[in-house]
């Protein structure tokens, strides 16, 4: 501590070196602060000549802000938010005036304008302000800080997720004159959930309320969704939507349209161009548009006001970011509503555990519907084992049992029906036919898959043909399949009724929606698309390969996958049935029965809090080599109540395979562990692994060249 006549006192059997220390800091805080010195001795800006700037590098080591001087012909557009460009690095230097230029130019946004600086040498001055348009605002650039320390990451990263690329010709149009509010809506159909009504009128009130929403099936969801919106907007606040896909946004989109008309509300996807995209969100950030709807990218867009934050299906593998630091959108939403104070609405057909959470914490109130109304609106799901093979000859060749060959049969007599198949292809893995053993490609032991009936196999991995396969194993020459594909299915159908038209919808080819006419839809979990009056029946195939993953989520995942598809056929009083091809006595099958998902995420909750798995407690997952995992091991500082779970194995990625999200790098072993830490320390397990993380980068050892890289994800959505 310091003294009145500023002597130093570090305590008795302070070490040497720390009273140097500290003695050392006392002095340069008495000292004067100097107006800033540049490099080129230009001249500068007559108030607030420091701009504080975040460079926009993305490393953990160089996470902070850097003080830069403001040359006078800059001041005018060196506001805060701008893009700016500046020398950063001590790469190639130039001489200019007799004095050095360092670094190379590179982009940074301007956080703030300060009168001095806390550094003490010279400072450099802004190269270029890029654009005078401020697009980093105060609460952006919070939200962006908190995001960036939940996830371990760099607030760098984050704003490359949250303020899109900039284009010139975007920002010259101006932005339309914002609209008054419109009048609140009736309730409509949310009048069929308890508390629903009363929702709304909060919401339209100016009210902050949180819900987890558990939909019925049918269509109605996207004109519930629209109405949140609407109710919000007349309290005069903003709102904002995150829905998984595009075609979701599209259907919220036409209903928002369809209820308040055009020019309330902005469109954020990636499939706009990026022209487009950031034209509507310049207009969100000018406060000329109030709602926003858009996929995960716009899970950052700076609506002003802020009233309502609204995710739909936030169970979707399309919600969790993949670009550094891999943040979730229903996380961000969370930490939204906490930092704005606003309304907050989780809705989908089916129920996370996390949803399940957020009831069971207190934080959010349930909005169901009572079981009279599920039972109203839900059709009638029957179950059948996989071994109940049919009798009949046409139900053996399309591989369905008894019931669901009459499903079928019945269903296509008053409209289309839906086939969901857990994989895409025609047969995407194989076998001995004889001794079970999978059959491998002899380059890169890769799966041989059949491509078309008749033609020759050929590796899921490197792509190539397969004409003279034997099996290693016990040399046989035949093959059964494994797994059979949504193409294979669908040809299987097409000769089981020959008259009937079979369309398919994935990965190659979506469908959006599909006629009322019969028809015979075949489709991934996903791709289901919505048919006009809803589909008559639905079979759900092969519910072992949903089931039978070895991941924590396999249930969860499965069950709601299967509502979804569900959820698109007609009501059992209008004759709807869906026939699930799964073992009966699992839970998540008798969840699809019951229509409860709220009781099964209810029931895994309670599982997961005995064996303290997430979301109960929080969870980081660190990979790389073992050399490097043991050394980053031993640095980090982690919490004592942290648990260390490995190291495994990671499975690598094989040549002319797609790689992975963290997977190492094509022909290199990593091993990866899971550290765990109970409720209420989340947060200092991510301040600790990004400290460490950080001082590794900064000793040369955090980058991607294989042998010393680590790599760090919390709250990773995979720990099977």
């Amino acid at each position: 501590m310091s003294s009145e006549d500023g002597s130093v006192d570090g305590g008795a059997g302070a070490p040497p070196e720390q009273l140097a220390l500290v003695r050392e800091s006392v002095r340069k805080a008495k000292e004067p602060r100097a107006k800033p010195r540049t490099w080129r001795g230009a001249a500068l800006a007559e108030e607030l000549p420091v701009a504080r700037v975040l460079v926009d590098k993305g490393v953990l080591h160089l996470d902070r802000y850097f003080d830069y001087a403001v040359p006078r012909e800059l001041d005018a557009d060196a506001q805060p938010g701008v893009r700016v460009r500046v020398r950063f690095g001590a790469g190639r230097h130039r001489v200019r005036d007799g004095r050095r230029e360092g670094g190379g130019l590179i982009d940074g946004f301007l956080v703030e304008r300060l009168a001095e600086s806390d550094y003490s040498g010279p400072l450099a001055a802004l190269a270029q302000v890029v654009s005078p348009e401020p697009v980093l605002g105060g609460e952006l650039l919070g939200l962006a800080r908190a995001v960036a320390d939940r996830y371990a990451g760099s607030l760098a990263d984050v704003l490359q997720l949250a303020v899109p690329p900039r284009s010139a010709r975007a920002e010259q149009r101006p932005s339309p004159a914002p609209l008054p509010p419109p009048g609140a809506p009736d309730a409509g159909s949310w009048g069929r959930y308890e508390h629903g009504s009363a929702f709304l009128e909060a919401l339209a009130s100016g009210g902050a309320p949180r819900a987890v929403w558990n939909a019925l099936p049918g269509p109605q969801w996207s004109e519930e969704l629209a109405r949140a919106v609407a109710a919000t907007l007349a309290s005069g606040r903003g709102a904002l939507v995150v829905l998984p896909d595009g075609r979701a946004v599209a259907r919220v989109d036409a209903a928002l349209t369809a209820l308040l008309g055009e020019g309330r509300h902005a469109v954020l996807t990636a499939d706009a161009g990026p022209e487009k995209r950031y034209r509507e969100w310049l207009a969100v950030r000018r406060g000329a548009v109030r709602a926003v709807v858009g996929t995960r990218a716009a899970m950052f867009a700076p609506v002003q006001d802020l009233g309502l934050v609204a995710i739909w299906d936030d169970g979707d593998d399309s919600h969790s970011e993949q670009h550094a630091p891999q943040p979730h959108a229903r996380e961000v939403l969370l930490l939204r509503a906490a930092q704005d104070k606003c309304a907050f609405l989780l809705g989908s057909w089916s129920c996370t555990v996390e949803a399940a959470q957020l009831v069971e914490s207190g934080w959010a109130r349930p909005l169901v519907a009572g079981r009279e109304q599920v039972r109203a609106a839900a059709p009638l799901v029957r179950t059948v084992g996989d071994q109940d093979l049919a009798r009949d000859e046409a139900a053996r060749a399309a591989r369905l049992p008894t019931l669901a060959w009459q499903v079928v049969r019945e269903g296509l007599k008053h409209g289309p029906v839906l086939v969901q198949v857990p994989r895409r292809g025609y047969v995407p893995r194989m076998a001995c036919a004889n001794c079970r053993a999978p059959a491998r490609c002899r380059h890169c032991a890769g799966p041989l898959e059949a491509q078309e009936s008749g033609a020759a196999l050929r590796c899921g991995w490197c792509g190539r043909d397969e004409g003279a396969w034997h099996c290693p194993e016990c040399g046989a020459f035949r093959l059964r399949a494994q797994v059979v594909g949504a193409r294979r299915t669908a040809e299987e159908l097409g000769r089981a009724f020959p008259a009937v038209p079979v369309r398919t919808s994935g990965r190659e080819q979506v469908l959006d929606t599909v006629t009322s006419a019969p028809a015979l839809v075949v489709s991934t979990p996903g791709a289901e698309p919505v048919a006009e009056g809803g589909y008559a029946a639905a079979l759900l195939l092969d519910g072992w390969a949903m089931l039978g993953r070895p991941d924590l989520r396999a249930g969860e995942d499965a069950l709601r996958r299967w509502i979804a598809a569900a959820a698109l056929v007609r009501p059992q009083g209008a004759g709807g049935t869906v026939v699930a091809v799964a073992e009966p006595t699992l839970r998540p099958v008798q969840a699809l029965v019951r229509w409860d998902p709220v009781g099964h995420a209810v029931r895994e909750l309670s599982e997961r809090a005995e064996l303290g798995f997430p979301p109960v407690s929080r969870m980081a997952a660190v990979s790389g080599t073992a050399e490097a995992l043991a050394e980053f091991l031993g640095a980090v500082e982690l919490p004592s109540e942290a648990e260390v779970l490995g190291p495994v194995p990671v499975p690598f990625t094989a040549a002319g395979r797609p790689r992975r999200v963290g997977a190492p790098p094509p022909g290199e072993h990593w091993e990866r562990v899971l550290i765990r830490v109970p409720p209420g320390t989340g947060a200092a397990l991510a301040s600790a692994l990004k400290a460490a993380q950080a001082a590794r980068m900064a000793r040369g050892g955090g980058g991607g060249s294989g042998e010393t890289a680590v790599r760090v994800r919390v709250d990773p959505p995979d720990i099977g």
